[in-house]
């Protein structure tokens, strides 16, 4: 039987971020030669990072001594460096405001944007004065507050449905339904971000609590659930509802980390992608609001762009997350 520490899940997430970087690098370069790296499915990928969390967060949840311990763990991974990104953004960008250091840091949306992302309500002050044109410092937070409920969504899961429940599976599946009931109804409205927000990304969520759940069956049969995982979502793909793609990309996904045994040892230099995650946005639009882009080779700037965000992401875990774990 497949050992459950034995996958890809550092590759994968790596991966992800990546297409994420990738989507967000054409979406806010603002050069024509980069704008068809606006195809990347940025939000695929976001949805694989939350199959991953459900799969992860319940064997971190089931693994641990206690409630109060999981929370703790928990909030290590995740609290740390989302605190440091917010307030290095407030600070270090000031250097490029159009405001003078006085005018900047006397300015009251400075306090507001650091109290509102603090606490994970980044809509309710998503930019900066004189920065990025008072546009949004770092689009890519918005899943943050969505991973902070699963931490708590876990553990009353496994309260009502826990690993010896018999009515588990099919609880779970009801919430699933409820879940894409909720999405698909507020896309049919033209409400998107409503859609993508809690409760609609529990769509995402369960599949991997699922697999989790009934992990030897998926080995068993993993390489049947990939095949007709990949059916149902081209034909989702034609028909443009969300009724079974979730559960098929959580499929895809984990069949993918308990695959391709050659990358196990992915993460053996650490577990960075969370940095990359959290920092590559704001970096990017520094690259364009310097005109670098623009002034310069694109392609040569996007590389230049991602090996940035990449020696940011590997500092960040080396000299500042893995302090906290």
């Amino acid at each position: 039987m497949q050992d459950l520490t034995k996958n890809n899940f550092d590759f994968i997430r790596v991966l992800l971020a990546f297409i994420v970087f990738v989507g967000h690098l054409g979406a806010l370069s603002a050069s024509p030669e980069l704008k068809i790296f606006e195809n990347s499915p940025v939000e695929i990928a976001v949805f694989g990072f939350f199959v991953v969390s459900g799969f992860l967060i319940a064997r971190s949840y089931e693994r641990s001594s206690g409630l109060k311990s999981y929370l703790r763990k928990r909030i290590r991974r995740i609290l740390p460096a989302y605190l440091l990104v917010v307030f290095l953004c407030a600070i270090l960008l000031s250097l490029i405001s159009t405001y003078s250091f006085r005018e900047y840091f006397s300015n009251m949306q400075v306090y507001k944007y650091l109290f509102w992302n603090s606490i994970f309500l980044n809509f309710k002050a998503p930019w900066l004065p004189g920065v990025f044109g008072n546009q949004a410092v770092n689009g890519a937070l918005w899943t943050l507050k969505i991973e902070m409920s699963y931490y708590f969504c876990v553990p009353l899961l496994f309260l009502l449905f826990g690993k010896n429940n018999k009515y588990r599976n099919i609880s779970l599946l009801i919430i699933y339904f409820l879940s894409l009931v909720y999405l698909n109804y507020f896309e049919l409205l033209g409400k998107i971000s409503m859609a993508k927000q809690l409760p609609g990304t529990l769509s995402y969520f369960i599949p991997g609590m699922l697999i989790y759940f009934n992990f030897e069956w998926f080995i068993r049969h993993k390489h049947t659930l990939f095949i007709v995982a990949i059916l149902t979502v081209w034909i989702d793909l034609i028909t443009n509802i969300q009724f079974f793609s979730p559960m098929m990309i959580g499929i895809i996904v984990l069949y993918l980390a308990y695959s391709l045994k050659f990358l196990n040892n992915f993460g053996k230099y650490g577990d960075f992608t969370y940095g990359i995650y959290i920092f590559h946005f704001p970096i990017i639009r520094t690259f364009t609001a310097l005109g670098l882009f623009r002034d310069y080779n694109p392609y040569l700037m996007a590389v230049a762009c991602m090996l940035v965000v990449i020696a940011v992401g590997v500092s960040s875990w080396h000299f500042y997350e893995k302090k906290f774990l």
